[in-house]
């Protein structure tokens, strides 16, 4: 036998087996050089199980410090399919603790791939009902959550979070990187049947703690007023905002319908809407105060000037426009006090559409507040190249224009603290330091001038009047042991089936402030459609004075009257300094006989007192300024003369001056009253039909005269 074969079998059974070596060592080699990372992290993947564990959010507080929004620790259910053996009899035993149907148990059990949780969130007694169970998969973890120990206080300013902790409203959704926090990790090791054996924690970073400007007892006062007001007017839905004026913090925002940011999803998403940023509304006559104040600005009127209302109507670009009640010849003042549209319109003509257009671009209508909560609206304010011709007739009386709560809050603000427009704010400060609140600043308020000091001051005492005079439409917001300023408003809603202005629909609303010489809160009050009395003085009025009346003394304010009253006739500062304005006599029928009556019922000083060839009418000083003669002069040129001499002038009506109180020649203090009527032709004045009077003192004429005008509605606009 040839002994060449065996060898020859070794050496190939040794190359085989050195070829096999050299496969498997090329094999490992790849794997341990090329595919190592890929099959440690399947590996890992395998037998590690990474849980996020929800972070600690911030504590919200309010400005005392209070809690509105916190985070503790509470037991939530989790299941781990891979160890449940019989998941319709796990199903059947959890559905009766967590209040959850067996089926929908049992399909998420089957469905599932890795650990999940299957119930946030439960009880105590939940918790050590599961407990007793022992069921093998089933096993309860402590998570933070979110909870609001308040309920629905302040719900749509705090906002509300998601299964997972994230913010999804309010403050928690706006600051939500920086109240949320770093979330932690529970890393689990399981063998090949998914027995867990061992398991590892890393801890995430708590959230920061904010300090919001909202004070939960005035939250609470507001919200519950809002309520009653809701239950006594049926209206839709409404707002409620208390805000500081010296500084633009928000004290309150009051939202209704409301809801409980504990459980969101049991409300739809109407409820939670924050309509005091997110809501847009025509501001109707309460805009009439920013319309007013910029004519008296720009040195165009004076509150005591006087304005022929027409007897309620006027066509401004072929739309005529009625008054909600005929007014005759009323000053400025009054004007904003009984809401006429016919004296607004005429005012801002006067002042122009590029100077009335700036007014409320100072303002800021249109514009974001760049307050610290989501879905703010800007409203709508157009440019003036987009205006229509009748527009400055509309938006003098809030029409064409819509503002949010807070726009149209802070601009009252301003005026009610000497002309500086805050940028709304609801965020205090953010920050703890070994858990006590720091008084760190989260943003510096931004301010923008609005009206000066002075023509600020001149609005305040107006719009004292609409709630002090017995003729205001804001008489019902008088407030118990305090003075105020405010304005009522009605806006017509668009019909969005017919794109017109609804005959039955209205936002009722009432702002103001208190108290008047040094104000501590602006507070407005918006109602949407409010079944049956309708009116803002009506309705919105009364809420006004009733949280007024509450937060004032809560915020230690110190009664400026004498408490029962609710007047400020006798010791008021700025009634002891405000200087006689004349009375009016708001029905163009009605006289008195103290007073000689003019056009529209409007009082004038008596008759001029003549002594030789002097005239001389007193106006609570020794004379001094000769009256020029203003026969024959345009209302321009008689409104700047009497601005130079430094005197008052009073116009009525349109066209050339002929006649005038107190005559040429006659002297009168500085400051002191000049009433001139102009007419467009020699035949018919603009307040007369045509017709004249040969004597006394007839409607339609100054009186103290020779010649008159019969009385009728004015035919156009005042220059």
């Amino acid at each position: 036998m040839d002994q060449r074969i065996p060898r020859a079998r070794w050496i190939a059974v040794w190359c085989f087996a050195v070829l096999w070596i050299l496969l498997i060592v090329a094999r490992l080699s790849y794997l341990q050089l090329y595919r190592y990372s890929d099959y440690l992290s399947r590996a890992e993947h395998q037998q590690q199980h990474m849980v996020e564990v929800n972070p600690e959010r911030g504590t919200i507080y309010d400005r005392r410090g209070r809690e509105l929004a916190v985070s503790i620790p509470m037991d939530d259910l989790v299941a781990d399919p891979g160890d449940v053996k019989d998941a319709a009899m796990v199903a059947r035993l959890l559905s009766r603790v967590i209040e959850m149907p067996a089926e929908e148990i049992e399909k998420k059990l089957d469905d599932a791939q890795e650990i999940f949780p299957l119930a946030r969130k439960l009880t105590p007694e939940q918790a050590a009902r599961v407990a007793d169970l022992n069921l093998k998969g089933v096993y309860t973890q402590k998570e933070n959550h979110r909870v609001y120990p308040q309920h629905d206080l302040a719900a749509h300013v705090l906002g509300f979070v998601d299964v997972d902790e994230h913010g999804l409203g309010g403050i928690e959704l706006s600051l939500d990187k920086m109240i949320r926090g770093r979330p932690g990790h529970i890393l689990v090791q399981s063998d090949a049947r998914r027995r867990w054996f061992d398991r590892s924690e890393m801890p995430g970073l708590p959230g920061t703690p904010v300090t919001l400007t909202i004070d939960e007892t005035i939250q609470y006062i507001a919200e519950k007023e809002l309520a009653r007001a809701i239950t006594e007017t049926h209206a839709q839905n409404g707002v409620i905002v208390v805000q500081d004026p010296n500084s633009g913090e928000l004290l309150a925002v009051a939202n209704w319908p409301e809801f409980d940011p504990n459980d969101p999803g049991k409300f739809p998403d109407e409820k939670r809407i924050d309509r005091a940023v997110a809501s847009a509304y025509e501001p109707g006559s309460t805009f009439k105060v920013i319309t007013l104040g910029g004519a008296i600005e720009d040195g165009v009127v004076k509150p005591a000037d006087m304005i022929d209302c027409q007897m309620g109507s006027i066509v401004v670009a072929g739309r005529l426009i009625h008054d909600h009640k005929p007014f005759g010849v009323i000053s400025v003042q009054h004007v904003l006090e009984v809401s006429s549209d016919v004296g607004a319109i005429k005012v801002a003509l006067r002042q122009g559409e590029p100077r009335f257009y700036q007014t409320i671009r100072r303002f800021h209508f249109g514009e974001l507040t760049g307050i610290e909560l989501p879905g703010e609206n800007r409203g709508l304010f157009r440019r003036m190249e987009d205006w229509t011709p009748s527009s400055i007739g509309s938006l003098a009386m809030g029409q064409e224009i819509s503002v949010t709560p807070i726009q149209m809050v802070s601009a009252i603000s301003a005026i009610a603290n000497g002309g500086t427009v805050y940028r709304p704010r609801v965020v205090k400060s953010m920050g703890t330091r070994s858990g006590v609140l720091e008084n760190v600043s989260y943003q510096k308020p931004v301010s923008t001038e609005g009206f000066d000091a002075d023509t600020s001051a001149s609005v305040r005492e107006m719009m004292e009047g609409v709630i002090l005079n017995e003729h205001g439409t804001g008489k019902t917001a008088r407030i118990n042991g305090y003075t105020a300023g405010g304005k009522s408003g009605t806006a017509q809603k668009i019909d969005p089936t017919t794109g017109r202005y609804s005959k039955n629909e209205y936002v009722a609303s009432f702002t103001g402030f208190a108290p008047l010489n040094e104000p501590a809160v602006t507070i407005l009050v918006a109602l949407d459609s409010p079944v049956g009395a309708h009116l803002g003085g009506e309705v919105a009025g009364p809420v006004f004075k009733r949280v007024a009346e509450q937060v004032l003394p809560y915020l230690d304010v110190a009664h400026d009257v004498p408490p029962g009253t609710g007047r400020a006739d006798e010791i008021t500062p700025a009634k002891a300094s405000r200087k006689p304005t004349e009375k009016v006599l708001l029905d163009a029928t009605k006289h008195e006989s103290d007073a000689t009556s003019a056009p529209g019922g409007a009082r004038f000083p008596a008759a001029p007192q003549t002594t030789g060839n002097t005239t001389t009418v007193e106006f609570g000083g020794d004379a001094g300024i000769a009256v020029p003669s203003f026969t024959g002069e345009t209302v321009r040129s008689v409104t700047e003369a009497c601005l130079k001499l430094g005197l008052t002038p009073i116009l009525i009506g349109n066209g050339v001056a002929v006649e005038q109180v107190p005559e040429a020649g006659a002297r009168v203090v500085r400051g002191g009253r000049v009433t001139v009527r102009f007419e467009r032709s020699s035949t018919g004045g603009i307040l007369g039909n045509g017709s004249g009077s040969p004597t006394g003192n007839v409607p339609g004429r100054i009186p103290g005269t020779a010649a008159g005008a019969a009385t009728g509605p004015a035919a156009g606009p005042t220059n």
